[in-house]
């Protein structure tokens, strides 16, 4: 069984805010998210503030700190999440999460950078959210109980699952077919994908590297592979 725990329901002509300079457990990113990024209430004052209903009148009142790109300066929540899901891309990400991970934040975080379509955790239902910068307030988190439970998820959506580890016969992801809709599937530090997930994957890809390790860190891994996709399909 799987539940999804999805937000609410395009960007149009909006009032233009000022900009920035630089242009489970406790969401411990927040803070840190919010330390030298931001603006302050709107100039003006509330006859100034902009007539859309996309706007968060507390944010136009005390300024947002949030971190969001200076398009989603003041807009609410939910109306950053309805206008990412009329442009979300078509791939998915699947993580392992059998060790509480700390790599998982940070893929979840890589997920919302390249407009994932959907977040799927496998395994426990608690994840590290550290490494995510409060990003999983923005994407859609799926649970899945375990590999068996995931792979009838991605079979019944009719996506092929391309699982990410350097195992024998994985294929360079630059010289590997990347469906345009897919799961990106990874493990976590250390041992990787299990044996069940790899089995559950239509192609397994590896990432070419050139020094003495062995692999590289694993959000590391799923920020490399995400892009390629977004490389060839974005």
């Amino acid at each position: 069984m799987t539940d999804a725990e999805t937000p609410t329901p395009s960007q149009g002509d909006a009032a233009q805010p000022p900009t920035d300079a630089d242009g489970a457990e406790p969401r411990q990113g927040e803070a840190a998210a919010t330390a030298t990024h931001g603006v302050g209430p709107w100039p003006g004052g509330p006859d100034a503030w902009p007539d859309d209903p996309r706007y968060d009148r507390e944010l136009l009142e005390n300024g947002d700190t949030r971190n969001v790109v200076d398009g989603y300066r003041y807009w609410s929540m939910d109306a950053i999440v309805a206008d990412l899901d009329e442009k979300r891309h078509p791939f998915h990400v699947a993580i392992e999460n059998w060790q509480h991970d700390l790599n998982i934040g940070s893929i979840v975080r890589s997920a919302n950078a390249f407009l994932a379509a959907e977040v799927h955790i496998i395994g426990k239902r608690r994840w590290n959210r550290r490494g995510a910068m409060v990003t999983d307030r923005y994407q859609h988190v799926r649970h899945h109980e375990d590999v068996d439970a995931f792979a009838a998820w991605a079979r019944d959506a009719g996506l092929p699952v391309i699982a990410v580890d350097n195992v024998e016969g994985s294929v360079p992801v630059d010289r590997a077919e990347l469906p345009e809709a897919c799961v990106l599937l990874f493990g976590q530090e250390g041992p990787g994908l299990s044996p069940e997930a790899i089995e559950a994957a239509t192609g397994v890809v590896e990432i070419t590297q050139y020094g003495s390790t062995r692999s590289i860190n694993a959000a590391s891994a799923a920020a490399v592979i995400m892009y390629e996709w977004c490389r060839r399909w974005a």
